[in-house]
């Protein structure tokens, strides 16, 4: 079993790190405002499978592999920046909608097309690898049982993230709401949340 005191730590840190914004936290607005609070939590759940990914590669020693690889980790680092690039044009270009029926229909996107979408924008993050790969062994003690001591990281990990997402920055797009009811509202937003998808994906690619 993990010691209580690291595994406080475990929690402080985790939950540090899940309100720091990245593409997750821009993305879940994003499907809150678009799909609204409740309907945001699927992208979320994908979001966390490919977080168990990224932990489950780490922990096998692939991560070793990527982050001492330059050509597959500038592969998957171009293509997670691209994936990222392309969802913010299509956000920003994204016309507004106040036909009831298009909103009706943008509402009702079906669960499996949120997880996948919230699968790809983590798991095309290959320094969420790299980050594990410095983050997971402060809490892993090499003398106990691996298997029960990444468990109990992979879990509390998962929970802190989807808390923070769903309960923080899902909700908090619930504030912008009040600007979707007009065209020159959803534009701003489209815009605004375009740029940022925009951004996320440019600093990935350029920052090593």
């Amino acid at each position: 079993m993990v010691q209580f005191s690291l595994w406080l730590a475990l929690v402080g840190a985790g939950t540090l790190i899940s309100f720091t914004p990245g593409a997750g936290a821009i993305f879940t607005m994003s499907n809150s405002l678009n799909s609204g609070f409740r309907r945001s939590i699927w992208g979320i759940l994908g979001q966390q499978v490919a977080l168990v990914i990224h932990i489950v590669i780490v922990a096998l020693g692939v991560g070793v592999l990527v982050s001492n690889s330059p050509v597959i980790f500038n592969v998957i680092r171009y293509a997670g920046a691209a994936y990222l690039v392309y969802l913010g044009i299509r956000q920003f270009l994204h016309k507004p909608d106040l036909d009831k029926e298009e909103v009706a229909n943008k509402k009702n996107e079906s669960a499996l097309s949120m997880f996948q979408r919230g699968i790809w924008v983590n798991l095309l993050n290959p320094k969420a690898i790299v980050f594990f790969l410095a983050f997971m062994p402060q809490f892993i003690r090499p003398d106990q049982p691996l298997l029960q001591q990444y468990a109990v990281l992979t879990t509390t990990v998962i929970i802190i993230d989807i808390m923070v997402m769903w309960f923080f920055f899902a909700l908090a797009a619930r504030s912008f709401q009040r600007f979707t009811h007009d065209q020159k509202g959803q534009k701003v937003l489209n815009r605004v949340f375009g740029c940022l998808f925009v951004l996320v994906g440019i600093l990935l690619a350029v920052i090593h």
